[in-house]
């Protein structure tokens, strides 16, 4: 078997997956963008230990690895993605930036409002 064709291959799809999560701003398809390079080095690690003829199969076993992985992040990820999908309403990355709700820079409370809403402490002086 030539090297040449599953390692191009694995480099295709690698280049798109990278792509996927450069260019998405929805978190569901970033998550499939990184599950496709997972792949792309899973396809690699199966191509070389088969062209190495490697008689443990380091390869294949570091796939399974890899495989176990990745269901995992995926499993976590879409827990993460639908509560957020909940709370906020959207999934687009690009809003998703400031993750404390209501504490933006634009929501930062003046200096009358944030001594108003502080309590008062009241000291009883000598008298």
């Amino acid at each position: 078997m030539h090297l040449a064709y599953p390692a191009v291959l694995a480099a295709l799809l690698f280049c798109v997956g990278l792509y996927g999560v450069l260019a998405r701003r929805n978190a569901i398809l970033v998550l499939m963008s990184v599950e496709l390079m997972l792949n792309a080095v899973n396809l690699n690690l199966v191509a070389f230990d088969v062209w190495l003829r490697d008689t443990l199969h380091a390869g294949q076993a570091l796939t399974l690895f890899t495989i176990a992985i990745a269901a995992a992040e995926i499993g976590i990820g879409l827990a993460i993605v639908l509560m957020v999908y909940r709370n906020r309403g959207t999934s687009d990355v690009d809003k998703l930036r400031d993750t404390a709700e209501g504490h933006g820079p634009d929501d930062a409370p003046d200096a009358d409002e944030a001594a108003a809403a502080a309590p008062a402490h009241t000291t009883e002086a000598a008298a």
